[in-house]
């Protein structure tokens, strides 16, 4: 133990907290636990988590609260670890008490199955918080569900991003409500039993979960054009506790339609590829505004579809020149014979969806737009370098 004094004075604090709220009527998830061939198991889940947040406000008045977060204000470890979670916010003594007085009431509570005190279920997770106080750095994680769409094995995305097979619980045993937060039929169809998982060392603040996820997500959609969709919520951990349920960004966790895939290791190597490339359109309003059009236009319906579609291969390759020129161009990247680049151009007049994604493709991996149409107008003219470049963005 680390620091017994403070070991003493939370416990005071969940002690009171514990007499606070004896007696009281605990919401329950029900669970169901079947597997093939065996009974199936229910369990009933006391959901402490959310009662006592519920609760929370009122607790803070306390004078063992008070106790408790002075103590907590002297311990450096602690103060970095409420900044890990909360931000630089001006009020300190509530970022412990949110970070570490109210996560250690539940885990306690939990331990102990409601709010009949147990000595041995405090001590464990007193034991769990002081292993995550003094480390160095802190393990953030957020997982979403994913749908429409099936691996074998892990697939890595870079930069801590993967998708994978979920376990059987892992989501209900951090967070209880999470069976009523899931997609329909998740975890019981082919297509819905993946997740979606970012993990990062963190020093002070959380990632951008939401924005990233969302990013892997387009990732996925242009290098499989499955209906691929993640959410609808978000379950973020920090040193393996719970840190946050938050919603994922409205375009991501609606799913296109479409029939699901499974993510072979080719289209999974394409999707590593264009996943950090997605940030080129920052500084590329119309790169940005071709991958905005073409997957709103996977929600919706002819003529709208069509017309997105459009605007999305004129921003892309039409370079202020015209749905023509963006045509001429598109057949130059894609088409490899006199026959392929003709009907190319006729198709550019009415774009489908996946020749947008292709051409979507193409000029994300290649990674400079501007310097791509140079490249195609040159292979137009019949300029050397032009035709060279291109069949290599081809052969790639």
């Amino acid at each position: 133990m680390r620091s017994p004094h403070l070991h003493d004075t939370l416990r005071r604090f969940c002690l009171g907290a514990f007499a606070s709220f004896h007696g009281a009527d605990l919401p329950f998830a029900f669970e169901e636990h079947g597997t093939y061939g065996r009974p199936t198991l229910y369990e009933y889940r006391p959901l402490v988590r959310g009662f006592i947040e519920a609760h929370a406000e009122r607790l803070y008045e306390r004078d063992d609260v008070r106790e408790a977060v002075a103590d907590l204000q002297r311990e450096h470890a602690a103060r970095i670890f409420a900044r890990a979670h909360e931000g630089n916010t001006p009020d300190e003594g509530r970022a412990l008490y949110r970070s570490v007085l109210i996560p250690l009431l539940v885990r306690t509570a939990e331990c102990c199955g409601g709010f009949d005190w147990d000595d041995s279920a405090y001590d464990r997770a007193y034991e769990e918080l002081e292993s995550v106080l003094y480390r160095d750095g802190h393990a953030y994680g957020a997982v979403a569900p994913l749908i429409g769409i099936s691996v074998g094995s892990e697939i890595e995305l870079g930069d801590g991003i993967r998708v994978r097979v979920a376990a059987t619980g892992e989501l209900s045993a951090m967070w209880p409500e999470a069976a009523g937060l899931l997609p329909r039929a998740f975890g019981r169809e082919p297509d819905r039993l993946c997740v979606l998982e970012l993990e990062r060392s963190v020093a002070e603040e959380a990632p951008d979960a939401p924005g990233e996820l969302a990013d892997a997500v387009t990732a996925l959609r242009l290098a499989t054009a499955a209906p691929v969709a993640a959410g609808p919520v978000l379950f973020e951990r920090l040193d393996w506790r719970p840190y946050g349920i938050r919603p994922v960004l409205p375009i991501a966790a609606t799913a296109p339609a479409g029939e699901p895939t499974r993510l072979d290791p080719f289209r999974a190597s394409v999707a590593q590829k264009l996943r950090p490339q997605l940030a080129l359109a920052d500084d590329d309003a119309k790169l940005g505004d071709a991958l905005d059009r073409w997957e709103l236009s996977l929600f919706q319906d002819d003529p709208f579809r069509g017309e997105q579609l459009k605007h999305a291969l004129d921003a892309a390759l039409g370079d202020g020149e015209g749905l023509w020129a963006a045509g001429m161009r598109a057949a130059a990247l894609l088409g490899e014979t006199a026959a392929e680049r003709a009907d190319l151009v006729e198709r550019a007049r009415v774009p489908t969806s996946d020749l947008v994604r292709r051409l979507l493709v193409s000029v994300l991996l290649h990674g400079d737009r501007r310097a791509l149409l140079r490249e195609l107008d040159g292979a137009l003219l019949g300029l050397r370098a032009g035709r060279e470049r291109v069949a290599e963005l081809r052969a790639s």
